[in-house]
């Protein structure tokens, strides 16, 4: 039995890496007058589906693609959620 997963995954530049998109941001929220706003961090939001025969491995393809294409593991941290949407019984 194969089930569907939908995974909202969410990539943001590590701590140490210079956001310069971020910077920019915050400098144009500050000339709008939101003096508030301390720092913006910039990241990027995907949603995937997938098929998997369980979570575990599931979770497991899920990082292995996390690491080799959606995000860059030397600047960049990633975490996702993973929500089981449909069961799939294979009959026709």
């Amino acid at each position: 039995m194969q089930r569907k997963y939908l995974a909202k995954i969410l990539v943001t530049l590590r701590p140490s890496v210079l956001d310069p998109a971020g910077v920019a941001v915050q400098s144009g929220l500050k000339q709008l007058g939101y003096d508030t706003v301390e720092q913006v961090r910039i990241g990027k939001y995907i949603e995937l589906t997938m098929i998997s025969p369980d979570e575990t491995r599931a979770r497991r393809d899920l990082n292995s693609i996390c690491d080799q294409m959606l995000a860059n593991p030397v600047i960049e941290n990633y975490r996702f959620d993973l929500i089981e949407v449909e069961t799939q019984t294979g009959v026709f």
